[in-house]
């Protein structure tokens, strides 16, 4: 069975930003843990995943987006999330993940805090 899952990444000097889209599932899992082993090789200090295009997520998808926050953080890095549809957060609430992740609604949430005054 063929998966509609897309992942495009983008890096500048102050974020890698992961988009991904279609669904995220048991079977196109691995494509997202390969995209994301990469992202090492990027010096950017915060990692975005946009999950706007999404259309569906399970707990594989899950369990690898709450790894990939892990490793983030233990790399020195920021990790965030750019909220997606509805199916998507209802899992991240019912899941409780979301106390311990960084979910944003744009892109522009994460890259203002860089530029406010005394940001590092």
């Amino acid at each position: 069975m063929q998966s509609d899952f897309l992942v495009d990444i983008r890096i500048s000097r102050r974020a890698t930003t992961v988009t991904i889209s279609g669904e995220l599932d048991l079977l196109s899992a691995p494509a997202l843990e390969r995209a994301l082993e990469r992202l090492p090789e990027s010096e950017a200090e915060l990692i975005i995943v946009d999950l706007r295009g999404l259309e569906f997520m399970d707990s594989t998808g899950l369990h690898l987006l709450v790894q990939a926050q892990q490793k983030a953080h233990e790399s020195g890095r920021r990790f965030a999330l750019i909220k997606g549809g509805e199916q998507v957060q209802r899992l991240f609430d019912l899941t409780g993940v979301t106390e311990n992740l960084t979910i944003v609604d744009s892109p522009d949430e994460l890259l203002e805090v860089d530029q406010a005054p005394g940001a590092p």
